[in-house]
């Protein structure tokens, strides 16, 4: 009776450890994919408040937490953003901020060579500004379009004059002002130069202001952000 009792008990402590184990196993988050040597990525998500980045600092960590989550976070990386002269402090512009290359995207597909190349002849396409994770950005006709990347730069990755605001309040506002984006997919409504861009494309706009999420997303963008090893 005894030994019968005993093998009941032990065939339930054996599913009990089973079944922990399974429930174990199951809770465990899925690996992310890595990719040390990538050294270019769009930010697959914003930081959540529009335009409102906490200035270059907020926008270069958010960078840098994505990387390292997918495993080039040895790097320095700093997010493709300028901003304009205000409070007595010059403007900053994006093209400095990112290192002299080359870059590649999480594939290994190169980019661009050096700075010169990346504001000129580049490989940005749909097919290769890829998120952190390695997958496409949702451009014009997918749905939802999120083709619009915060830049607040001109063509060649300067940043604009001040006074017409170009960067919500270099990167602090989630309501009232404008920030010029770009086409990660390098298509617009027209077949202009700046329907093609990938950095400077449009301002921002919307009922809020011009700088919120809403706004962004109401003219085919999310908040996201280029992001460069700078080393």
């Amino acid at each position: 009776m005894w030994g019968a009792k005993f093998v009941v008990v032990s065939a339930f402590a054996s599913l009990f450890i089973a079944s922990a184990a399974q429930a174990q196993q199951q809770a465990a988050p899925p690996q992310l994919p890595q990719a040390p040597n990538m050294t270019f990525f769009v930010t697959g998500n914003g930081p959540g408040k529009g335009a409102d980045l906490g200035g270059l600092e907020g926008a270069d960590r958010h960078c840098q937490t994505l990387a390292e989550r997918h495993g080039a976070g040895a790097k320095t990386w700093h997010a493709y953003l300028s901003t304009q002269e205000a409070a007595g402090k010059p403007a900053v512009n994006a093209r400095d901020r990112i290192g002299k290359g080359p870059w590649q995207n999480s594939k290994g597909v190169v980019i661009a060579k050096d700075v010169a190349e990346l504001h000129g002849a580049n490989n940005l396409t749909k097919q290769t500004t890829l998120s952190e994770k390695g997958e496409m950005i949702n451009g014009r006709g997918d749905m939802p379009n999120r083709h619009d990347v915060l830049t607040g730069s001109q063509a060649d990755g300067t940043a604009f004059a001040s006074g017409e605001d170009r960067t919500c309040k270099n990167w602090t506002s989630s309501t009232q002002g404008a920030a010029m984006v770009g086409h990660s997919d390098r298509i617009g409504l027209r077949d202009d130069d700046a329907s093609k861009s990938w950095n400077s494309s449009h301002p921002s706009r919307g009922p809020d202001g011009g700088c919120s999420q809403a706004d962004l997303r109401s003219t085919g963008g999310d908040g996201l952000l280029y992001c460069f090893a700078a080393n």
